[in-house]
């Protein structure tokens, strides 16, 4: 009989130093969305702008990145998780902490519906009300393999993240279109961006803001204004339709798809537009074709 209550004292003793000490989160909340990771990724990160957090997203891939969020007198961490379940939903895990009063939660949580729990459920609760908001605001449509043509092009190179992509196309249009206008260049093409560096850990980029041109022995020369030869290349394509601002929802749709194929591609993605933001109108009628470019094979 001791020996049985010992043994029960011990597997009781083991749980609560778990529960207590090792257990990393105090409450966790869950919901399946018909959305990509990549999209889920960076709808969280406008989320915490809108929310003026004073804390940066922490990324550690694509599917798991942590979120601080103050509230009156205590700080919530929340360490995101996502998984695809098949090629259109997504399953997401928040394990959420109070980082003050975590041992509180921990004691109240097994016996009454805590705030912090109350706090925790709205929260999520707004953020996936406003993902589906944005779901219904775009669309992504893939059409596979395509050739991508060559062509001479004037353009500036500008560096941001993926969420300043547009503006910083709209900061360098008037420049760029009224250079080329002035001096009667003529134009052989929609403006496109060729994105050279992304790096996925920070959502920074580096990317070139190109007008197709017609090559001459006049064109105007200006510090920040370039010019070269555009190579034609293979790529994956798709169709995008909504805001520019989140254009990149496509990036991560080629992603997929190319994984799902088995195509070896680079991840510098190219956007032609074909609608001008400035003139408004149904962003669901504004058209984007994206790419990626497939990796060369050499046979020997």
């Amino acid at each position: 009989m001791k020996k049985t209550i010992l043994t029960v004292f011990g597997i009781l003793l083991i749980i609560a130093v778990w529960y207590f000490f090792i257990k990393s989160h105090d409450y966790q909340v869950n919901f399946t969305i018909k959305a990509l990771p990549g999209t889920i990724n960076q709808s969280v990160k406008t989320w915490n702008r809108q929310l003026n957090s004073e804390f940066p997203i922490v990324q550690s891939s694509l599917t798991e990145f942590q979120q601080k969020l103050k509230f009156s007198d205590s700080v919530h961490t929340y360490n995101w998780n996502i998984s695809m379940l098949n090629d259109s939903v997504s399953k997401v895990k928040i394990y959420a902490r109070d980082d003050i009063h975590s041992y509180t939660n921990k004691l109240l949580i097994p016996f009454v519906d805590t705030d912090f729990e109350k706090r925790t459920r709205k929260s999520i609760l707004d953020f996936s009300g406003k993902l589906k908001e944005h779901l219904n605001k775009f669309k992504v449509t893939i059409v596979g393999e395509e050739d991508l043509k060559s062509t001479f092009c004037a353009y500036i190179q500008v560096k941001g993240t993926q969420y300043e992509k547009a503006n910083g196309m709209m900061l360098n249009y008037p420049l760029l279109d009224g250079i080329l206008s002035e001096n009667k260049v003529q134009l052989n093409g929609m403006p496109f961006v060729e994105v050279v560096d992304w790096n996925m850990s920070n959502d920074s980029i580096t990317y070139n803001f190109c007008y197709p041109i017609v090559r001459s022995e006049n064109l105007p020369v200006y510090p920040e204004l370039k010019y070269k030869r555009f190579f034609g290349k293979k790529a994956l394509k798709a169709i995008y339709n909504g805001n520019y601002i989140t254009s990149d929802r496509a990036w991560y749709a080629l992603l997929k798809y190319a994984r799902n194929e088995n195509i070896s591609i680079k991840e510098t993605p190219i956007e032609y537009f074909f609608n001008n933001p400035n003139m408004g109108g149904n962003e669901l009628e504004w058209k984007a074709e994206v790419y990626l470019p497939i990796e060369e094979t050499y046979e020997d």
